[in-house]
């Protein structure tokens, strides 16, 4: 049974989301021009090396860790591995597919979010919020496809959208979990928690990805997506998700993922890229309708 929340802080809640979509497709484009250049482990392992040693510094800056933040790790583990997962498919998937249709993919885990959403914390969907992750689920498809109407009905993904696509499984469960796991910790040490124990996990798992990686002869766009990943698609976002799942049921949460493409587009153009085919601009239209009716939803 899901819990009422106040409208103030069900508005922060949307507010965190919009800024964690815009944050997030900037990973798609500069991951799409790393994701060849270094192990997908390697990089993963890294970034959240880093993004645990920034909200860490937060942490004690800011709520401190508390000692009740400690009990349980085994949660942190569980978060943290799910979540890492996720990474790691991304970068994967990110070696074939395009930015765009890669986020895309992404869209579709509104959805996904929803099944788990009610497995987990029995949340359950109105009328409207069906209505919107039909529409979000087939204009992502729309994109995936390229419009091919034929491709799209016989399911033909191709493999990085695939790979990418059990990812964003992991990230689907790993919304509703959170809320299911919190017990009143403070979402930075919280945050803290599972990127350590996420960081723990990829070192062990990817040990020989690391060691076998030239560090001091990678690319500047390696360490400039790196860095990005860390401090703002890892740290930032880590904390803006775990706010937001606090506060909106979790397929809400995950409705701002439909913005994700329109901002893919607008930064492969900036970077000049140019704009994709005007066939997948219907796709990312009914994305955005999609969000608009989850956003004109009173169920928080």
């Amino acid at each position: 049974m899901s819990v009422a929340v106040p409208r103030q802080e069900a508005l922060r809640g949307h507010a965190a989301m919009l800024l964690f979509s815009a944050l997030v497709a900037g990973s798609f484009s500069l991951g799409a021009r790393a994701a060849n250049l270094i192990d997908p482990a390697a990089i993963t392992a890294m970034r959240f090396v880093i993004a645990a040693g920034v909200i860490g510094a937060v942490a004690l800056a800011g709520p401190g860790i508390p000692r009740r933040g400690l009990h349980a790790p085994w949660r942190y583990l569980l978060l943290g591995g799910i979540f890492s997962s996720y990474f790691v498919l991304m970068f994967e998937g990110l070696k074939t597919a395009s930015p765009v249709s890669a986020s895309a993919v992404f869209t579709l885990t509104p959805l996904i979010a929803a099944g788990f959403g009610w497995l987990v914390m029995r949340q359950r969907m109105t009328s409207r919020m069906a209505l919107a992750m039909a529409l979000g689920a087939v204009g992502a498809l729309w994109v995936i496809f390229r419009g091919d109407l034929a491709a799209m009905l016989r399911l033909e993904l191709g493999r990085g959208e695939l790979v990418y696509l059990s990812g964003c499984v992991a990230h689907a469960l790993y919304i509703p979990l959170v809320r299911r796991l919190n017990r009143g910790e403070n979402p930075v040490v919280f945050t803290l928690g599972t990127l350590v124990a996420g960081a723990i996990v990829l070192l062990i798992w990817g040990w020989q990805a690391i060691g076998a990686t030239a560090w001091t002869n990678l690319p500047p766009i390696v360490w400039i997506t790196l860095f990005y990943v860390s401090l703002f698609a890892s740290a930032a976002t880590f904390v803006l998700v775990q706010f937001a799942s606090l506060r909106l049921p979790a397929a809400k949460v995950m409705a701002y993922t439909y913005l994700t493409p329109a901002w893919v587009i607008a930064l492969e153009a900036l970077l000049g890229q140019g704009l994709p085919g005007g066939i997948v601009l219907p796709g990312v239209a009914v994305t955005l309708l999609a969000l608009w009716l989850l956003l004109e939803g009173d169920d928080g």
